[in-house]
């Protein structure tokens, strides 16, 4: 009787082991995807400022838009990393305002290298739509695997930092015009 108890004792704590094991080793994963979303992020932030600086620089904007489009990109660049997601919906109003002037797609047909300029920033703008949803996605999963209760009481993410949210306004197309 004492043996089988033992032995009862010994299975649940090897059982119990593994478990730690695999909740500890899911979420160091959860936490490296985090990081590798977060600079696919990053990335592609980097990748729509420079096509919105591209296009501010390019001439086809009158000079009023493109100092605002550039300043809006400089303010973008420059933002700390607390203030990054005010700043780069900064950008994204300043991008949604350029691409909504009227008569702005009606200029655009007749300069080629411009109609270019502007699919870039609208494909480098979706992108960042997409990175921020994967990222917000990883984000909320790594966390809500942090909050179990036995995760939190054997602190098993270690030393990694937990992950916060990328909340930023990364529509081109104004939502209140859609109808």
């Amino acid at each position: 009787m004492t043996w089988t108890i033992v032995v009862l004792s010994v299975l649940v704590l090897v059982l119990f082991s593994f478990w730690v094991s695999w909740r500890a080793s899911r979420l160091d994963r959860l936490h490296n995807r985090v990081e590798a979303a977060r600079t696919a992020l990053d990335l592609a932030l980097v990748r729509r400022a420079s096509a919105a600086s591209e296009l501010a620089s390019s001439g086809v904007l009158d000079p009023a838009t493109s100092l605002l489009l550039a300043d809006a990109v400089r303010r973008a660049r420059q933002a700390s990393a607390g203030e990054r997601d005010l700043a780069e919906s900064d950008l994204t109003r300043a991008l949604r305002a350029t691409v909504s002037e009227p008569g702005f797609r009606k200029e655009l047909a007749e300069n080629v290298g411009a109609t270019e300029l502007v699919d870039e920033v609208e494909a480098a703008a979706h992108q960042v739509f997409i990175a921020r949803k994967f990222y917000n996605d990883v984000a909320g999963r790594t966390i809500d695997d942090r909050r179990r209760f036995l995760v939190r009481v054997l602190r098993l993410w270690g030393s990694a930092k937990q992950p916060e949210f990328f909340d930023m306004d990364d529509a081109l197309v104004d939502s209140d015009s859609l109808g």
